[in-house]
């Protein structure tokens, strides 16, 4: 009888053990459960609209760095600056006149041009991206466009671009000899005689509209990069976020 009382709490002890023991196996097995659940995967509000700005940080900062850079606009052919439409058959006329130089000089001034103003992007960007709304991130995120945060871009900072790009395109354009490389360009230009449509020289809103083309072109290549691509979601929040719109837009 006295080891029946004895046996009897050591008894306890083990089924209380083997109890816990089966219920943290049961709750790592739901937790592992509930991870992989659908309602785990969907994003909350703030998650969304964190996991956009990010993302949109992100490309704005690589896009912005890679424009500024050397041969930013210039090594890029999809947005290298030319002659300006009006300008262009100067060119050819002045090429065939030997002014190769000068139009090679004028055309790469454009672009150092450009370079100097994408520099002063980013801060104009990163505003915009706070002044966002619950709408709007809803809006990009969920909208049909594949460049909505680009549109959303357009809207809201192209004025002030503006504002901002014109007065370095003016100072640029003069430091790096565009200017004058480009007066000279229309003076041997309008020299020719029968020439009737003479060359402009202001080249500030041309470059300044350019650049700001530019911008916007490669902004919408970072933001159809993240949407379709795995590997450029770097972080788990931008994973879940864009792995979730990517699902929810394309069923």
């Amino acid at each position: 009888m006295k080891k029946l009382v004895l046996l009897t709490p050591l008894l306890l002890v083990f089924t209380a053990n083997a109890g816990c023991d089966t219920l943290t196996a049961a709750t790592s097995n739901q937790g592992s459960i509930y991870s992989n659940s659908p309602a785990q995967t969907i994003p909350s509000n703030l998650e969304m609209v964190s996991g956009l700005k990010q993302a949109l940080e992100l490309g704005t900062d690589k896009s912005t760095s890679q424009l500024s850079a050397v041969n930013g606009f210039f090594g890029n052919a999809a947005i290298k600056l030319l002659f300006p439409p009006e300008a262009q058959k100067a060119e050819n006329t002045l090429r065939k006149l030997g002014f190769n130089k000068l139009c090679d000089d004028v055309i790469l001034s454009l672009n150092r041009a450009a370079e100097d103003a994408a520099g002063k992007a980013k801060p104009i960007f990163i505003s915009a991206i706070k002044q966002m709304s619950v709408q709007d991130v809803t809006n990009i995120l969920l909208g049909s466009s594949k460049d909505a945060a680009t549109q959303y871009f357009r809207r809201a900072t192209t004025d002030q671009l503006t504002a901002e790009f014109v007065p370095v395109v003016h100072n640029s354009l003069s430091k790096v000899g565009a200017t004058r490389y480009y007066s000279q360009l229309a003076t041997q230009y309008n020299r020719i005689p029968l020439t009737f449509n003479k060359i402009n020289p202001d080249l500030d809103a041309y470059v300044t509209q350019k650049a700001i083309e530019g911008l916007f072109y490669r902004i919408a290549l970072e933001e159809l990069n993240i949407r379709s691509n795995f590997s450029s979601r770097t972080t788990p929040l931008l994973q879940k976020v864009f792995g979730y719109v990517q699902k929810k837009t394309n069923s």
